[in-house]
């Protein structure tokens, strides 16, 4: 028997994967047991059709949206509280009305749409980030390491999220008290989102990492001398996944819940670059006085907006669940 080296070993695997047509592999994630469990659920297909239209809608806004809110030339006061269409005393400029500034709601919506996602995407990553990374070495070191990490974990969790947030907001308005904060508000909320939401990836991730540490793959790659840094990203990382996406979905309605409360709290956006929270508390204001467009509507764009993620959520978390195959 001839004998093969390694390299001809490695170079003949990369090239029958890199001879596989990439309609092979569209056509194996079309066939895989994920899809077909998407396709079976009614209103999972329809939550992420919404879905995917709030998020067209709201990342396209400058081309679809009617008027552009951040426009100064293009609004009037004059035009401020006009009612939707269907009412008395409407503009047909204005489908949905105007705010208290002239400012068309249905694009503001769009427009403020688009930054409560932005920051909800922000923050969940900057805190999946955080937490995989602190939970991999936690749960791979183990020791003090270990119990330092996890008792930090255990003291932030005794406080609500948004209490917490509430905090990290207040010490930067200390740090950056001369600084006009409607420039950094946009980079304080995303980090005080992360900083909230970062225990539940670290609390998961370490518990899957401790499972995994102790198979034979990682133990065969200590033995050859792989450093740890290169074991947990190459090796545990992808096997501990699965449950980290499905926290990062239902994590991103949470995400956009919270800012969407601090903005109406007066501590997230500000009103010159509204998100969906800052629209509702404008429209809060003029609630009782009979204006109740200015705020019914931005609210309902984010209950159905986060009405569809928490669905998508609650669907990945079962497709991925192995107990309910």
């Amino acid at each position: 028997m001839p004998y093969v080296s390694n390299e001809e070993v490695k170079a003949a695997v990369e090239d029958r994967a890199g001879s596989q047509p990439a309609q092979g592999r569209i056509a194996k994630i079309f066939d895989s047991d994920l899809f077909h469990s998407f396709l079976r659920s009614k209103v999972t297909v329809a939550a992420a059709i919404g879905t995917a239209i709030l998020f067209l809608l709201s990342f396209l806004a400058p081309w679809v949206a009617p008027h552009n809110p951040f426009d100064l030339a293009t609004i009037s006061i004059l035009d401020a509280r006009v009612p939707p269409v269907w009412m008395e005393y409407s503009d047909p400029r204005f489908f949905l009305g105007t705010d208290d500034q002239g400012r068309d709601l249905l694009s503001a919506i769009f427009y403020g749409m688009r930054i409560s996602l932005i920051v909800g995407f922000c923050s969940v990553i900057a805190a999946a980030v955080l937490g995989i990374s602190l939970g991999l070495v936690a749960g791979y070191m183990g020791g003090r390491v270990d119990a330092v990490i996890m008792r930090i974990a255990d003291v932030q969790l005794t406080f609500p999220a948004i209490l917490i947030a509430l905090l990290i907001d207040g010490i930067a308005a200390g740090i950056f008290g001369g600084i006009d904060r409607e420039i950094f508000a946009f980079y304080i909320l995303i980090v005080s989102l992360a900083l909230s939401f970062w225990v539940q990836y670290a609390r998961t991730v370490r518990g899957s990492t401790m499972v995994e540490k102790n198979k034979e793959y990682v133990q065969a790659a200590r033995v050859i001398g792989i450093p740890s840094i290169i074991i947990m990203a190459r090796h545990i990382l992808p096997n501990v996944m699965g449950p980290v996406m499905v926290i990062a979905t239902i994590n991103l309605a949470l995400a956009i819940v919270t800012e969407a409360t601090l903005s109406f709290l007066g501590v997230g956006m500000p009103p010159t670059q509204p998100s969906l929270g800052t629209l509702i508390a404008i429209g809060n204001d003029f609630l009782y006085s009979g204006e109740w467009w200015i705020a019914i509507f931005p609210g309902l764009a984010l209950a159905l907006l986060v009405l569809n993620v928490n669905l998508l959520g609650d669907w990945l978390r079962d497709a991925l669940n192995p107990k309910l195959r």
